[in-house]
């Protein structure tokens, strides 16, 4: 019994340093690659830097106008995890209390959305539609192409609803009030926890995506988030890519949602559990 049980430890131990390997690797190689030079970063020398660049950051600042660019980004996950907020409380609330026609086939499309790769198959007709409304010329079309592609968020939403009593809508229904008093005044004070959360995922995968942003700012540079930016610095007038300023970039560019997790992590997991428990 006492074998089994060392064995199994053993098992979980080696399964989460696989998994730390694979989850710090990439961080530590990005960061530790920032301070190289190009010809040692290339040419797959020792794994710290012989002589450590921090001056490959202040190129990868000035290169990459990462003020203007970092600006647009907050812009556009901004906008986003608004539109965010405001289309999965509602639709998480109808989908959780009221039936209608279309309820199932909408669920449903709901759900597909969240297997179906949305840079494999509709960025080329999301990107026509939104060009031909004009909408490629604003951070307001990047932004609501960044959130019809978060379905996850109208699930979460809809699983705190639904743990929070019926009866409540009921009483308030009786008292004279409106849906939409009821959605305003009960629903959403109650699932501020996990509006919370929404509003990190909608800003990080905002801030994240590349694919989209670097389609939707073709014809518009100057609305380009930080993500395509930082890519962009790896091509100079050099015949060689310079790798290290855009992994410097790139670092520059993780600070600030590393920053904004540090300062809601707590909120962040409180808000993932406050409605797994029911008293």
């Amino acid at each position: 019994m006492k074998l089994t049980k060392a064995c199994i430890n053993i098992i979980k131990w080696v399964f989460i340093g696989i998994i730390l390997i694979f989850t710090v690797y990439p961080i530590l190689y990005t960061l530790l690659g920032s301070f190289k030079t190009n010809w040692e970063l290339t040419s797959g020398g020792s794994f710290l830097p012989k002589k450590w660049m921090f001056s490959n950051y202040a190129q990868a600042y000035l290169q990459s106008n990462f003020l203007q660019y970092s600006i647009n980004s907050i812009l556009i996950s901004g906008i986003s995890m608004i539109v965010a907020l405001l289309t999965s409380s509602m639709a998480g609330y109808i989908f959780a209390r009221h039936t209608f026609p279309g309820k199932k086939i909408l669920i449903s499309s709901y759900l597909a959305m969240m297997f179906i790769s949305l840079g494999a198959v509709s960025i080329y007709p999301i990107y026509i539609l939104f060009h031909k409304i004009g909408l490629t010329k604003s951070f307001l079309g990047l932004a609501l192409a960044l959130t019809g592609s978060q379905a996850t968020n109208v699930f979460l939403t809809v699983g705190f609803v639904k743990s929070i009593p019926v009866s409540m809508d009921e009483a308030a229904y009786l008292e004279g009030c409106s849906y939409l008093t009821i959605f305003y005044k009960i629903i959403i004070p109650l699932i501020r926890p996990i509006l919370g959360v929404i509003a990190l995922f909608a800003f990080r995968y905002a801030w994240n995506d590349y694919l989209i942003g670097l389609i939707m700012t073709i014809s518009n540079p100057d609305l380009m988030p930080i993500t395509v930016a930082v890519v962009q610095l790896k091509y100079s007038m050099n015949a060689a890519a310079e790798w290290h300023i855009m992994l410097a970039g790139a670092s520059l560019a993780i600070v600030p949602i590393l920053i904004l997790y540090i300062f809601t992590n707590r909120q962040f997991i409180s808000g993932l559990t406050a409605g797994a428990v029911k008293e």
